[in-house]
């Protein structure tokens, strides 16, 4: 195989991986518990999206006496701190790995 093919290879394969990233950030992945009291959201990447509580999640001995303005409000405080801690460990994980992969090397997904 000559240099020309190898290099055209290398592009192919650098062009799937960035649509396979595209796919997964375009992608929701939301799972459950509870019997659905709790529901959970992230893209394919594993990036937090966001929480839905119902009001038997917290008060499941009397979940009349919870209104929806404390449940919409608990789920976006949870959602802030969320976002903010998968932000701030991903820029972590970034700052790390700059210091261990050479310069002028870009991996899909890494950086």
């Amino acid at each position: 195989m000559n240099l020309a093919n190898m290099m055209k290879q290398a592009q192919q394969v650098q062009k799937r991986l960035q649509d396979a990233q595209s796919e997964l950030a375009n992608t929701e992945i939301t799972a459950e518990a509870g019997n659905g009291a709790v529901k959970v959201s992230c893209d394919g990447h594993g990036k937090f999206k966001s929480i839905k509580l119902t009001k038997q999640a917290l008060n499941s001995e009397n979940p009349d006496s919870v209104d929806d303005e404390t449940v919409e409000m608990l789920e976006d405080l949870i959602t802030t701190a969320m976002k903010q801690a998968t932000g701030d460990a991903a820029k972590k994980m970034q700052d790390k790995m700059k210091g261990i992969v050479p310069a002028g090397i870009n991996i899909p997904g890494l950086f």
